[in-house]
């Protein structure tokens, strides 16, 4: 009786760590890139703090897995992506949500649009 007791709550155990490891590695992760990006903006390319409006570690299933998003205080309807990967941060992309197509925001209009290429 005992025995199986043991082997129950070894493999709960296992279970429990199955679900919760990734889940805590997930969150870690996102909430790494996201302050490498804030450093990144803020310490090498003059950002000030007020600048930023948000900045989001993301987590998906595509390559590459983390990204950061950002919106900055004078672009409020533009989403940038940011990957930070090794020592390297760089902009990737952009995307004007639909509140900014309304407005007319187009690719000539963006402020902090800084593609690495």
């Amino acid at each position: 009786m005992r025995r199986k007791k043991i082997i129950k709550i070894t493999l709960f155990a296992i279970l429990v760590g199955l679900v919760i490891v990734p889940l805590v590695s997930i969150q870690a992760n996102k909430y790494i890139y996201k302050n490498r990006v804030t450093t990144y903006l803020i310490e090498e390319k003059g950002f000030e703090k007020e600048d930023i409006g948000s900045v989001e570690g993301k987590w998906e299933f595509k390559l590459p897995a983390y990204y950061a998003v950002v919106t900055f205080k004078n672009e409020q309807y533009v989403e940038y992506t940011y990957f930070a990967h090794d020592k390297d941060v760089f902009q990737f992309n952009y995307n004007i949500t639909e509140e900014g197509q309304k407005e007319g925001i187009k690719v000539e209009d963006l402020k902090n649009n800084n593609p690495r290429y």
